[in-house]
């Protein structure tokens, strides 16, 4: 399955654009970093990393995730 990550230095979102159901929640929550007009459409360091967790754990269709990324 095709996946894009987008990351900051403390987590990576991943988009899986097959089980995107365009719901529009990401835009809704977080306007500044979802902009499905603009590439790249994600801009992670348009918010913390606590707001994108939340906001990613409230995607439907589990196309959004998100990793932590390790420092080492």
């Amino acid at each position: 399955m095709k996946e894009k990550s987008y990351s900051n230095d403390e987590i990576s979102v991943i988009w899986k654009p097959e089980l995107c159901e365009h719901a529009g929640i990401c835009v809704k929550m977080l306007p500044k970093v979802y902009n499905p007009k603009e590439r790249p459409w994600i801009k992670v360091e348009n918010a913390t990393t606590e707001e994108l967790k939340e906001q990613v754990s409230k995607c439907p269709s589990g196309a959004l995730s998100y990793t932590e990324n390790r420092i080492q």
